[in-house]
């Protein structure tokens, strides 16, 4: 791959002032409001604890939700835990870029660590911008000069085109954190050495993702078979003339999917022999686990693949050289819904070829299987990885890419 970036290694941190753009989005408890997984802490916490020991003085920013959810909060909390992880001092600043931000910086010591509130109760973050326009913004402006380097460790963002992944880029020279590097360097060595052939196991809830990097992998003739499960595999499903019944054909509109049937429909056109479908499906039928093949569904939530799919997608896994799998085939949290998650992540563990798990709920649960030390690499970010994965280029890896390239940044 021809892309560069420069790591934390190739800088003195000494007196110097870094913002540091870490993902910690975390589960929220609906009913307490307490943060139930502190994963992504963990990870970032290498990059800010190191920081810190270097000598630098450390302005992290975040971001928890989006607005409308009802997890978007404060990170008051994630400043807690992140405190208790590192064993050092996290100071939440309730603000992004007031004048108090501003003297809170300028005042800090080598080794000291703030956290800025949440960056997407500014609206230009999750607006539209060029990447000039985001480096424009009030955001960059206010905080850029107050900084020597800009670290961009949120892998799990690097697909997205917000203010303050790539914005800095511009203003300041960037760095990859080692959360960012570790990710590049090994999707990209598997990238480099894929062998065929190469099966993608794509499903989960967030379908657009699965079908954006389905239609990218098959145009770039980068994948050999896809296997779906989950959200993705009922929309092509009803794709291709399949009865899903009126309670999932309900439900994929309800998500905001209904314009991927068309979608779907024109990819089966074009690949069909590449995409494979379930043949059963397990169904909710009286608070328990029922199987149905496909041309024979009641109108009853789909909840999983059926056994026959599970076993005739487990013999394409077991002969692919590279395996990619974002996405649980179906509602594992549901007492006997787990079977086709489980199944196929555990065959994922015994193929002989290299084997990426997307960040997410699969990532957790493969890690809860204890699957981390027989799959090759399972990655913090979901979205970010499969775009990666399929080709397709992410902002963040191009801003760090652009700022590599300038002699005056380094």
């Amino acid at each position: 791959m021809d892309y560069q970036f420069k790591t934390m290694d190739d800088v003195d941190f000494e007196s110097k002032t870094v913002l540091v753009r870490v993902d910690v989005n975390s589960p929220v408890d609906p009913l307490s409001g307490d943060l139930l997984d502190d994963t992504r802490m963990v990870l970032h916490s290498t990059t800010i604890s190191e920081l810190s020991d270097r000598g630098a003085r450390v302005v992290i920013i975040a971001h928890q939700s989006r607005p409308g959810k009802s997890d978007f909060t404060t990170l008051k909390q994630h400043a807690e835990v992140l405190s208790n992880i590192t064993g050092k001092e996290v100071q939440y600043v309730d603000s992004i870029f007031s004048s108090y931000v501003k003297n809170t910086i300028k005042n800090m010591v080598n080794g000291e660590i703030i956290l800025l509130e949440n960056v997407r109760f500014y609206s230009e973050e999750m607006s539209k911008l060029t990447p000039e326009e985001q480096a424009d913004t009030q955001l960059v402006r206010s905080l850029a000069p107050l900084a020597d380097y800009f670290v961009n460790d949120a892998f799990a963002t690097a697909h997205r085109s917000q203010t303050s992944i790539i914005g800095f880029s511009k203003a300041l020279p960037s760095i990859a954190g080692r959360v960012m590097e570790l990710e590049l360097n090994t999707l990209y060595q598997i990238l480099d050495n894929a062998q065929e052939p190469r099966v993608y196991v794509l499903g989960g809830i967030k379908a657009d993702d699965s079908i954006d990097v389905m239609a990218n992998a098959l145009k770039s003739n980068s994948a050999d078979y896809i296997l779906t499960t989950g959200l993705v595999a009922n929309i092509f499903l009803q794709a291709k003339g399949i009865d899903i019944k009126e309670y999932n054909r309900n439900f994929i509109i309800e998500r905001g999917y209904e314009d991927y049937i068309d979608i779907a429909k024109d990819l089966l056109k074009e690949y069909s022999d590449k995409i494979i479908l379930p043949i059963d499906l397990a169904i909710l039928e009286d608070d328990s686990r029922v199987e149905y093949m496909v041309d024979e569904l009641p109108d009853l939530p789909i909840y999983d693949v059926g056994s026959k799919t599970i076993s005739m997608y487990m013999e394409k896994i077991l002969i692919a050289k590279t395996l990619f799998a974002n996405g649980p085939a179906g509602v594992f949290e549901k007492e006997g819904f787990s079977k086709g998650t489980e199944d196929l992540l555990n065959t994922i563990g015994e193929s002989d070829g290299f084997s990426i798990i997307g960040g997410g709920h699969l990532a957790a649960v493969a890690s809860n299987m204890g699957l981390d030390d027989v799959i090759t690499h399972i990655s913090s970010g979901g979205g970010a990885s499969i775009n990666l994965i399929s080709g397709k280029a992410l902002p963040a890896v191009k801003a760090l890419d652009e700022s590599a390239r300038k002699k005056d940044n380094f």
